[in-house]
């Protein structure tokens, strides 16, 4: 089916604001791009219009059973003055796994790969020009509905939001502590914890709540049953680096398929490191610092890239890894992911596209 984008720009654009004071998700460019369903339809009236709020009747079924998934990904200005989106069309794929999760029709992935350019293109000079700065982008999908039944809905909305975000690491990249979380429990196998849904990260909110009152950054979730298979960091996957192996979490169908975390593990391969994707229990994390095998931790993600862990605290054990410093591995990742993301060096696997 062809789609027919319809653009209505603003002639009142916004003042930018200062991109060393950026922060996240706190401005919003120009325009966004919003496409309607209706079962008897399908996905139709796509179009780009200027930045505004939305009305939803109260009745909309988002709001009283959750029917809703999202993806993030960033556009980056490099030095030459290009735009690069990277890997979008993983992200496209991986919303309408969500999508078929939560019981929302399939979107047109290839239309939506265009509908994006279009609207960053559109919205260019909002991409930030300073170090580590990018453009944040938040497609996501609401079932709108009004309707109490609880069935999936008829009606829905495809969204997509865009906002200009500081350098993760303001001062360069740092090491975090990490809570790991024995009591609360994020997602199980056969939940919904593979999909981008909103309430898997509300379900997280008053484990993160505790872990930031006892001075840590993030939660380290075990799995819900056995409560000692390690899964995530808060929304990133995590790995480490046990005697010279790099090891991973393999994906269980309660651990997010994260797009950062399959561009890593190709890269450690193509750095010449060993990589399994494996069950890993949170007593063989703390076994192998006691041997002195365990050499690096870090997380991975849209927002971070790549997050180095120093500290872990489990059952009131602290455990410092690398002597709270920034493994080598994670430092390369690293430098050699945001380097491919901003243009600065060469991309051997094809992950960028241009904005033209």
């Amino acid at each position: 089916m062809a789609y027919d984008l319809q653009i209505t720009t603003t002639s009142s654009k916004q003042t930018k604001p200062d991109q060393t004071q950026l922060g996240f998700g706190k401005y919003y460019t120009d325009h966004m791009f919003i496409m309607d369903y209706e079962t008897s339809q399908g996905w139709y009236n796509p179009r780009i219009v200027p930045f505004q709020n939305i009305t939803l009747h109260p009745a909309a079924k988002v709001f009283h059973y959750g029917q809703t998934v999202f993806e993030g990904l960033k556009a980056y200005r490099t030095k030459d003055n290009r735009i690069l989106l990277f890997r979008p069309e993983q992200n496209m794929k991986r919303l309408n796994h969500s999508n078929e999760r939560l019981c929302i029709p399939a979107i047109p992935e290839e239309f939506m790969i265009h509908a994006l350019k279009e609207l960053v293109k559109l919205d260019q000079e909002w991409v930030p020009s300073e170090e580590g700065t990018s453009l944040y982008i938040r497609p996501y999908v609401i079932s709108t509905e009004p309707s109490l039944g609880v069935s999936p809905s008829n009606h829905y909305q495809l969204l997509i939001i865009m906002s200009p975000v500081g350098a993760y690491y303001a001062e360069g990249i740092q090491p975090v502590k990490i809570f790991v979380e024995d009591h609360y429990v994020r997602a199980v196998q056969g939940g919904t914890g593979t999909a981008k849904t909103a309430g898997n990260y509300a379900a997280g909110l008053r484990a993160q709540g505790g872990a930031n009152e006892k001075g840590y950054s993030q939660v380290l979730w075990l799995d819900g049953v056995d409560r000692k298979y390690i899964e995530e960091v808060g929304s990133m996957n995590v790995f480490f680096k046990i005697n010279g192996e790099v090891v991973t979490p393999v994906l269980n169908g309660s651990i997010l398929d994260g797009i950062t975390r399959r561009s890593v593990i190709q890269l450690i391969k193509h750095l010449g490191y060993n990589v399994t994707e494996r069950r890993i229990s949170i007593e063989e994390i703390y076994e192998a610092h006691a041997n002195g095998t365990l050499e690096e931790a870090f997380g991975t993600g849209t927002a971070v890239v790549i997050s180095p862990i120093s500290e872990f605290s489990w059952k009131d054990q602290q455990i410092t890894i690398n002597d709270g410093k920034i493994g080598e591995l994670a430092g390369n990742l690293y430098y050699t992911l945001t380097g491919i993301q901003f243009g600065n060096i060469e991309d051997p696997f094809g992950w960028t596209v241009e904005v033209k």
